[in-house]
């Protein structure tokens, strides 16, 4: 054994740092050491005398001695040589090994990795952000060290607080007038179409033009949809018996037509009413007008679409506060739902408290009841986001945008198009052509997940943030998604949360479903959404401003900034990225008073739907305001 510090040993050392034999090294310390005693023999001593008469063959000695351990090293020398080239080889090729895989997470391990769980072929990751991807990571990891979490997850606008819900509140009406209970001059009936959040908003306009009208208002009707592909009716989502009743002395509401009514041929008879009928918006001056003869004459009128055919200016201040009040109090889903969004919400948050009053108007009696003597387990429940994503391929196609894939997605895009919107397609051929590039820049492009999740990123989300995730059908699939799973890897959606037996009741039943997804983004700690446009993410965000108060927060990215913030994206520094959004995201989260013409469903602060302080409940300021 060779002591520390020695020769041998430090050869012993490296032949274990470089993977070379230990015999081999051995040899080769034993080289070294014949090496000094032949230098020792020969170089040390030089008394000519002694050695005169054997100088010649001394001298051919150290010669032939001096070749033969030249060789010895030229040999080892060699052979180290060789090791280190064929390290370097070998150590190139697992670097490009490694390189390919990583550059094609896709495909890990040949053909069967191309193929989700579900058997479907999945399309190459589709990233349209690299530099900005590869900042955000690096930025959520360092923040895993850190203590502090994004300040979103708080309302920041304190007025917030100044608005308390009370369109509950009665307003006194004349009797037998436009506007009255009675329901005197006919039935008036509603078929609605769309989904679930289109129908909502049908029904409560429904609500104010029977009372507007003074007519008896059937419990309204909801259309099959090819689209949809849904057959509930308004008992199978909402309950009935509660709606009548929290709705009782300010319209009259029956489930069903009188028996002399049933059979009737609407149309026929003129009573019929479409969308092509009325005007988009309509103003009460126009039901008055036009839809008022028909009623008494008839004794009924039906609405037949009724999609979005009430404005919400000039309308009397007490139809504006009925049609709040179906919105926010009469509309409760029933118990199946509730129930099942009461599981959802308990197995994102990991706690069995309710929380607070956004919590208690739609889960209802399932309400999470915290064990006996346990107030205080909410204290370590889990805060989650809901992101809402409007990237379907009905969505997708229909913008005209692109998103990063090349040829084959313009060709899949415009087959979409063609088969589905052909109305859209006679329209694109005699308007002026809008480039995909000038779409983005304009903010008309729905945000793809990458974009979202650098949103996320650049507000401060850390990585272990979980994620509720709306909807269904995102275009793309596993592989368009994978940008903001590989940042956020806690993604979840009832699909995930719920077991299979829990979620059969709903399988088919695109309505109810949706309505899943309208508790569990009302009630998050902080809700995103990513076009200001959908129904769902506006009604959502409108009962959290009507219920929330301070407590939730609503993130409204305005596309047409962001998307000129994105396209710096080959330059821009993380810290500026970080700021910019920021403050694209704060100023969204100012809390204004509804403007005019504005939806009293998203935006309920207004004298018509909430109350401020200083101010009587209807809407007349008190003598303590300032």
């Amino acid at each position: 054994m060779g002591k520390e510090g020695s020769p041998r040993s430090s050869v012993s050392k490296l032949g274990s740092l470089t993977g070379i034999d230990p015999q081999f090294s051995s040899r080769m310390s034993g080289c070294e050491n014949h090496w000094s005693k032949a230098m020792q023999m020969h170089g040390i001593k030089n008394e000519p005398a002694k050695f005169g008469a054997f100088k010649g063959v001394s001298a051919g000695r150290r010669t032939l001695s001096f070749h033969r351990h030249v060789r010895t090293i030229g040999f080892v020398f060699l052979w180290m040589g060789f090791f280190v080239l064929f390290d370097e080889f070998m150590v190139s090729i697992f670097d490009s090994v490694n390189l390919h895989n990583v550059s094609r997470p896709a495909k890990l391990s040949g053909p069967k990795e191309d193929r989700n769980a579900s058997g479907e072929v999945e399309k190459p990751v589709v990233k349209m952000y690299d530099r900005l991807l590869n900042m955000a990571s690096t930025a959520l990891a360092a923040g895993e060290l850190k203590q502090e979490s994004s300040s979103f997850w708080e309302e920041p606008q304190r007025q917030a607080t100044l608005w308390k819900p009370c369109s509950d509140k009665k307003v006194q009406t004349g009797s037998g007038k436009l506007g009255s209970s009675h329901g005197d001059n006919g039935y008036l009936l509603v078929s609605a179409n769309g989904g679930l959040n289109q129908q909502r908003v049908a029904i409560c306009n429904a609500v104010a033009v029977a009372s507007l009208l003074n007519a008896t208002l059937i419990l309204p009707r909801f259309l099959y949809s090819n689209v949809w592909k849904d057959p509930s009716q308004f008992g199978d989502i909402y309950q009935d018996k509660y709606f009548i009743k929290t709705l009782e002395g300010d319209v009259n509401i029956v489930k069903e037509l009188p028996p002399h009514l049933r059979n009737l041929d609407f149309e026929a008879i003129g009573s019929q009413i479409t969308d092509a009928d009325i005007a988009k918006e309509a103003k009460p001056a126009d039901y008055i007008s036009g839809v008022l003869p028909i009623l008494k004459r008839n004794g009924i009128v039906h609405f037949l679409g009724f999609g979005n055919r009430l404005g919400f200016d000039p309308v009397p201040f007490n139809l504006q506060r009925l049609r709040c009040k179906c919105n926010f109090h009469a509309l409760k889903f029933v118990a199946k739902i509730q129930r099942a969004g009461s599981l959802l919400v308990r197995r994102i948050r990991k706690y069995d408290a309710s929380q607070n009053m956004l919590d208690k108007q739609l889960l209802g009696n399932f309400l999470p009841v915290p064990p006996l003597g346990r107030h205080d387990i909410a204290k370590g429940r889990s805060k989650y986001l809901a992101l809402h994503l409007r990237f379907e391929e009905d969505m997708v196609a229909y913008s005209q945008c692109e998103f990063g894939g090349g040829e084959d997605e313009r060709k899949e895009l415009q087959a979409y198009r063609e088969v589905h919107f052909p109305l859209l397609m006679e329209r694109l051929k005699k308007t002026k052509y809008v480039s995909p590039a000038e779409l983005r820049k304009l903010g008309r492009c729905p945000l793809t997940p990458e974009e979202a999740a650098l949103v996320l990123a650049g507000l401060g989300f850390k990585r272990d943030t979980f994620i509720y995730l709306a909807g269904s059908g995102i275009y793309g699939g596993t592989s368009r998604m994978r940008p903001l799973t590989g940042l956020y890897p806690n993604l979840v959606t009832k699909e995930t949360l719920l077991t299979p037996s829990e979620l059969s009741p709903f399988r088919n039943f695109s309505s109810q479903l949706a309505a899943l997804d309208f508790i569990v983004c009302a009630t998050a700690d902080v809700f995103a959404m990513t076009d200001s446009g959908s129904q769902l993410s506006s009604l959502v965000s409108g009962f959290r401003t009507y219920y929330g108060g301070e407590h939730a927060p609503t993130l409204r990215p305005g596309k047409k900034r962001l998307a000129a913030i994105l396209s710096r994206n080959a330059t821009i520094r993380w810290s500026t990225f970080e700021y910019k959004v920021k403050k694209l995201i704060g100023e969204g989260q100012r809390a204004q008073v509804r403007r005019f013409g504005r939806s009293t469903y998203r935006q309920p602060r207004c004298p018509e739907c909430m109350c401020k302080s200083g101010y009587h409940s209807n809407g007349t300021p008190s003598r303590n305001s300032s």
